[in-house]
């Protein structure tokens, strides 16, 4: 914990002193108990900046090779994802694959907070695509309140095809908790995409973002 603190607290220092970000929100995280943040998906960096800047810790998935790479560089990498609680996942995993949930209940289950992008992959164009619904799932399965998180410029910190990093000033607004009744794993498809799709609507409200019903086809997995 202490090596998590230190991380967080240096990422969120660096955060704030290169790209000032507005944060409004915070207050709406839970103080204790288990909890889902469902963010929308705009960079590469959403999961780092919603790890550093939330006031309790957040496990994300992450890439696999981020914690396999070789070298000093791939050292470093494992470091910091190990320390900020992230999972790795084999690329074109679905974040929403059975086995992938189960891994998310496990630490909800023990009272800790996770992140899970609805989308399921960022958003190459700026849209907010349509939920899949494994949010929804871990939602009634566990009945832990999910905060909605709306991003706005974190797109601009890396763009498309480039590997340098432009401190950007963005916005991180966090919503208000939404609950839903608890029913164990045994719910219909119906409930599982209603409670998606509410969770959709409050981040949309928060992120401004143009909607699609479509899912977003990315062939990668962020």
């Amino acid at each position: 914990m202490a090596m998590f603190d230190a991380v967080r607290w240096t990422t969120r220092s660096l955060i704030s002193g290169t790209c000032r970000p507005t944060v409004v929100g915070l207050e709406n995280v839970p103080t204790d108990g288990p909890f889902i943040v469902a963010p929308n998906h705009l960079s590469f960096f959403d999961s780092v900046i919603v790890q550093a800047l939330m006031p309790r810790p957040v496990a994300f998935f992450a890439k696999a090779e981020y914690f396999t790479t070789g070298g000093v560089k791939g050292k470093v990498m494992k470091a910091f994802f190990e320390s900020v609680g992230s999972i790795p996942v084999e690329r074109g995993e679905q974040a929403a694959s059975v086995q992938a949930l189960k891994t998310l209940l496990d630490i909800l289950e023990s009272g800790k907070g996770i992140g899970i992008y609805p989308e399921g992959t960022r958003s190459r164009d700026g849209i907010l695509y349509r939920g899949r619904t494994g949010v929804g799932w871990l939602a009634l399965t566990t009945g832990a309140p999910v905060i909605p998180v709306g991003l706005i410029g974190t797109e601009n910190l890396q763009r498309a095809g480039e590997s340098g990093v432009r401190p950007q000033h963005f916005t991180m607004k966090v919503g208000e908790p939404l609950y839903f009744d608890k029913t164990g794993p045994d719910h219909s498809l119906p409930a599982r995409r209603e409670v998606t799709d509410r969770i959709m609507d409050a981040i949309a409200e928060l992120s401004g973002q143009e909607r699609s019903t479509s899912y977003n086809q990315s062939k990668a997995a962020e």
